[in-house]
């Protein structure tokens, strides 16, 4: 085979693969499109549509070995952790909001990177709905919601050695810091606020028995 063939060669292979390439970025780009409305879904209770939206994502990543078959390195590429990471966040919110629990990775066929990472997007998730919840007067829930976002945190910032090595989960664990000092501040500020109404209402209604006496 001349020199020429052989570049011919790896030429054609090249081309194969970008194709590839192109075919597996494409299904992670929708894959992450339907784990991001599912997160909408959630937010607005429209758990049966969350659900099947992240159906339609699972069977993305079931075609993913197969497109991928000739060139395994494809299944590295960071639009595919992106994707695995978007989907790990929108199971993992759907399944504390229906059920109250954390899904596994293994249960949901993500790489355990991908849980964790997407388990810590999850507390920016939660913040969302502690504003909601204060927004229509559930202090309660927002303190659930906030609760549990102190025991995600305190679970990711346990382990040393994972932070270390998952890269970006530092830089995600010190978003999530943040997230929840705030989303604590909105609550202590929303329930004195809340105390100082309810006060006030005692007050005039005392005033109001006075004057009928």
């Amino acid at each position: 085979m001349s020199l020429g063939e052989i570049l011919k060669e790896i030429q054609d292979d090249l081309a194969r693969k970008d194709e590839a390439r192109q075919e597996v970025h494409a299904a992670m780009r929708r894959s992450g499109r339907l784990s991001k409305q599912a997160i909408f879904a959630v937010h607005r209770a429209r758990l049966e549509d969350a659900e099947n939206m992240l159906a339609e994502a699972e069977e993305t990543f079931r075609n993913l070995n197969e497109l991928c078959r000739s060139y395994p390195d494809l299944l590295y590429m960071g639009a595919v952790d992106s994707a695995f990471q978007e989907y790990a966040e929108a199971r993992l919110l759907l399944s504390l909001v229906k059920a109250n629990r954390f899904v596994d990775f293994k249960e949901i066929n993500v790489p355990p990177s991908s849980y964790v990472l997407g388990l810590a997007d999850v507390i920016g998730e939660l913040r969302r709905r502690a504003l909601d919840s204060l927004r229509k007067g559930r202090t309660g829930k927002a303190e659930e919601c906030l609760e549990l976002m102190e025991t995600m945190y305190g679970a990711l910032v346990g382990l040393d050695e994972i932070q270390f090595l998952i890269p970006g989960l530092r830089r995600k664990c010190d978003v999530a810091r943040r997230i929840i000092e705030s989303t604590r501040g909105d609550i202590t500020i929303e329930a004195r606020r809340s105390q100082l109404e309810n006060s006030i209402r005692r007050l005039r209604k005392s005033l109001e028995a006075n004057r009928r006496e």
